[in-house]
């Protein structure tokens, strides 16, 4: 069977790999008092994430409120995402797992990133013009393969405020 003929969702196994991003791989997860994930990436990152908001606002994560059921935490068959107590429908993917960790640590994720983009409608061109940066650049950020610079992010929040207040309004400072 050649692979024209498999159904359309058949990714041969050898395609997959060159699909995972190593920032997205996770080489070890702990679970920590207070619905803390302790996350350890293929890339080296290494970072505490708190699930404790999540589990709270959505009902279906509702049993990681029980300690054993948190506490039986490991990545899943393929590294991307994490799974609890055996059971598939309380799992989450490690994508967001990062991002989250990210922000937590007061940075930017691309997660903000993409967002940021979809909220304002914008393509990778009109994205990388707006923040005065290459479209290779702001592609690797929003890929996750390289973290978002402070100044970028900032960036980000400064062209949120320059959309609603005008540039007049950001620049205009009184003279105390």
């Amino acid at each position: 069977m050649g692979a024209s003929e498999y159904p359309i969702a058949y990714i041969p196994l050898e395609r997959t790999q060159s699909m995972r991003q190593k920032q997205f791989i996770l080489n070890d997860v702990r679970a920590r008092d207070g619905s803390v994930l302790r996350l350890s990436f293929a890339d080296g990152f290494s970072a505490d994430v708190s699930l404790a908001e999540v589990i709270e606002r959505h009902p279906t994560l509702h049993p990681l409120r029980a300690a054993p059921v948190f506490h039986r935490v490991q990545a899943d068959e393929w590294r991307l995402g994490v799974v609890f107590d055996d059971n598939d429908d309380l799992s989450l993917a490690s994508d967001t797992l990062r991002a989250m960790a990210t922000e937590q640590a007061g940075g930017f994720s691309h997660h903000q990133l993409v967002t940021w983009m979809a909220h304002h409608g914008m393509s990778l061109d009109a994205a990388a013009e707006a923040l005065g940066i290459s479209r290779r650049m702001l592609a690797y950020y929003r890929s996750g393969q390289k973290q978002i610079p402070r100044a970028i992010g900032l960036a980000m929040v400064g062209w949120n405020v320059v959309q609603v207040r005008g540039t007049q309004a950001v620049l205009h400072y009184d003279a105390a």
